[in-house]
C-alpha cells in the first residue's frame, strides 16, 4: 500500500489544522483528516464548472470568480470551458500558505500554467464592491473555499450573498457546490433576488454506489440584451 504523504500544513483563522497531503500521485486537502478536497470532490468541481460556465460560452470576455484556490481543479476546468484569449479568472485566496503551495508544491496547478488568472486576497462583500456589475459567474466550493469572520461559509452572510448579487451581471451565476445538503440556502439565495435551480451530482462517475453532491445555481434575472 502507497503511503500518504503530508507536504505542507497551515493553521486556519478557526484554528484548525489544513494539511496537504499526496497518496498515488492524487493531493488532498484533509481537516481533522477528512478531505474537503481531492478525488472526492473533483467530479463534482468539474460539474460545477460546466453548468456555470455553459451560458457563457458565446462571451469575448468572460469574468469568472472564485472563492479560493482549493486544489485549483475548478479553475482548469472552467479554463477548459472558456478558452476565450480575454477571459479573467478572478481568485480570490486569502491564505499565503495556500498560495504558497500552488507555487511550490502543485506542479500542475493552473495559477503554474494559466496566464489569464488575476490573484485577490480577499473574499468579503466590501471585496466584491469592486466587481459591482462586471462578473458573468461565482463559483464557491463549500467544504474548501474561505470562511467568514464567525468561521462559517461566505454564503451563509445574508450581506456577502447580497454583494455577491450586486458583483454579478444580469443573467450572472452564482454557482455552489457542497459535500450535503444545506437546509434554507434556497431560500437564502431566493431572499437576496436569485432564481435558484438545484442539481446533484455522483461524486463518482464509475463507482458503482456514489455519493450524490448538491449544486445550486443562482441566476440574477434575465441577461442583458
Amino acid at each position: 500500500m502507497k503511503p500518504r504523504i503530508t507536504l505542507a500544513e497551515t493553521e486556519l483563522p478557526d484554528g484548525n489544522i489544513l494539511a496537504l497531503q499526496e497518496h498515488d500521485g492524487r493531493k488532498s486537502l484533509l481537516v481533522h483528516g477528512q478531505q474537503i478536497c481531492g478525488p472526492a470532490t473533483r467530479a463534482a468541481e468539474e460539474e460545477l464548472a460546466r453548468l456555470a460556465c455553459a451560458p457563457f460560452r458565446p462571451a469575448r470576455q468572460p469574468q469568472i470568480w472564485f472563492s479560493g484556490l482549493c486544489l485549483g481543479h475548478t479553475i482548469a476546468a472552467v479554463a477548459k470551458e472558456l478558452p476565450q484569449k480575454r477571459a479573467n479568472f478572478i481568485v480570490a485566496e486569502p491564505s499565503a500558505s495556500i498560495t504558497d503551495w500552488h507555487r511550490n508544491l502543485i506542479p500542475e496547478s493552473p495559477l503554474l500554467t494559466e496566464s489569464r488568472i488575476t490573484l485577490e486576497n480577499d473574499c468579503s462583500p466590501q471585496a466584491l464592491v469592486r466587481h459591482a456589475g462586471l462578473l458573468h459567474a461565482m463559483l464557491v466550493h463549500l467544504d474548501a473555499s474561505p470562511t467568514g469572520p464567525r468561521n462559517r461559509t461566505w454564503v451563509d452572510e445574508r450581506r456577502w450573498v447580497s454583494a455577491a448579487f450586486e458583483a454579478l451581471q444580469p443573467g450572472g451565476l452564482l454557482a455552489i457546490a457542497g459535500s450535503r445538503h444545506v437546509a434554507n440556502l434556497t431560500r437564502r439565495l431566493q431572499g437576496s433576488g436569485f432564481e435558484v435551480a438545484e442539481f446533484t451530482v455522483p461524486s463518482s462517475p464509475n463507482a458503482k454506489r456514489p455519493r450524490f453532491l448538491p449544486i445550486w445555481l443562482a441566476r440574477k434575472g434575465k441577461a442583458a440584451d
